[in-house]
């Protein structure tokens, strides 16, 4: 199953439920789950990062937390929480 950034334009709770219906109904399914979000590929068992058209790296999410500053600098401006946002 190939799914091209198909959760996008839903909020990140939609996306969730997504995610664990495609874990719980069809586990046995190769996925390749095309996305900006990191927390929609997050489980995979491996995540290709892409820049300018290359792959700058393959992992686990683990992994590229640690290994790969491209992925890392994602993640952490997708999960910050702005101060001015909570204030």
């Amino acid at each position: 199953m190939i799914l091209d950034d198909s959760t996008s334009a839903v909020d990140t709770r939609t996306d969730a439920l997504i995610r664990k219906a495609l874990r719980r109904y069809i586990p046995e399914t190769t996925k390749i789950i095309i996305a900006q979000r990191t927390s929609s590929v997050e489980d995979a068992d491996r995540i290709i990062v892409m820049e300018g058209g290359t792959i700058n790296a393959i992992g686990s999410h683990k992994e590229l937390m640690a290994e790969n500053e491209i992925y890392r600098e994602i993640y952490t401006s997708q999960n910050k929480v702005v101060k001015e946002d909570v204030e």
